[in-house]
């Protein structure tokens, strides 16, 4: 696996020095001696985090940092300024230039390391994280999915995504189809964390579709949960007229026009409790394959995968 990058930007080649000692053991570490020459190097090191000098020649820190916030191809790379004690002014224009975090030198190498650490995994989850629900996507999804695979023990991921959806967009508006995301968001986190606890996972892969992970044991129960509550707030998503009907007129996907139900939620389960689960992918497999059947049934409902289960 490899490392992240750092670049680090000063004129002081004994603090570049120290950083080099400091960072190179966990890190790739490259090096920039002013603002302008640090610009140069991040289109070509492309690093994962920056650290550097308010006070530096050709281009101060603030400099730099405004220069590098303005292209949208690197906005999103954190920066630590390093500023002298007392220097509240220094800090001010590093705010006002995009500035993530300060450390004032001379600084404790094991604080710079812990910050550094901090700051790269908040990062992976804003960029991970959904943008319509905040939720982590799917490379967070993917990683937590190994980790229960590693671990060996027995674990349950439900796969959940919504019945007549895409009519209801096309009929209510994309507006109110986000509305209806969110809810659905809403519900999976208060009812997987009402049983699972506060740090159970539940991640959002995109559109309508989502992913939960928790101890088998109290999948089912988690389930019929979520089932029960999102079908109690489906009547607030439709007007009078569609909900008296109990059903809107669209397109299928083949252009057909034709009657649709509400809204309803269908959720697979894959579990390792009966079969072996090496890979990821042998997850979404089978995951997707739950939820076609799943939703081949009218209303809210979930199943399991029955393979390598007693008849």
């Amino acid at each position: 696996m490899s490392k992240p990058k750092i670049l680090t930007v000063d004129d002081d080649p004994d603090i570049l020095d120290v950083l080099e000692l400091t960072l190179s053991e966990l890190y790739e570490v490259s090096q920039a001696n002013n603002g302008k020459q640090g610009l140069e190097v991040v289109q070509q090191f492309m690093p994962d985090l920056i650290i550097c000098d308010y006070m530096m020649p050709i281009m101060n820190g603030r400099e730099f940092c405004k220069a590098l916030k303005k292209d949208i191809l690197l906005r999103h790379v954190p920066v630590i300024m390093l500023t002298g004690k007392g220097e509240t002014q220094d800090r001010i224009g590093g705010i006002e230039a995009g500035v993530d975090d300060y450390m004032v030198k001379p600084f404790a190498p094991d604080e710079l390391l812990a910050r550094i650490k901090m700051i790269l995994r908040r990062t992976i989850d804003s960029l991970d994280a959904n943008p319509l629900t905040h939720l982590p996507g799917n490379t967070s999804i993917m990683e937590e999915i190994q980790v229960h695979i590693d671990s060996g023990k027995k674990f349950a991921v439900g796969y959940a995504d919504l019945d007549k959806f895409k009519v209801y967009n096309d009929s209510y508006g994309f507006e109110k189809g986000d509305m209806v995301i969110r809810s659905l968001a809403r519900v999976l986190l208060k009812c997987v964390r009402e049983k699972a606890g506060a740090d159970a996972f539940v991640g959002h892969i995109g559109g309508d579709d989502f992913v939960f992970i928790t101890d088998d044991s109290i999948m089912d129960e988690i389930c019929k949960s979520i089932i029960e509550a999102f079908d109690k707030i489906v009547p607030s998503f439709y007007n009078t007229a569609d909900l008296e009907r109990g059903f809107i007129t669209g397109k299928d996907r083949q252009g057909n026009e034709q009657n649709f139900g509400l809204i309803a939620v269908s959720i697979g389960i894959v579990s390792n409790v009966n079969q072996e689960i090496s890979h990821v992918a042998q997850i979404g497999e089978i995951g997707a394959e739950l939820k076609k059947f799943a939703k081949s049934t009218e209303g809210s409902n979930y199943v399991r995968d029955q393979r390598g289960r007693e008849r």
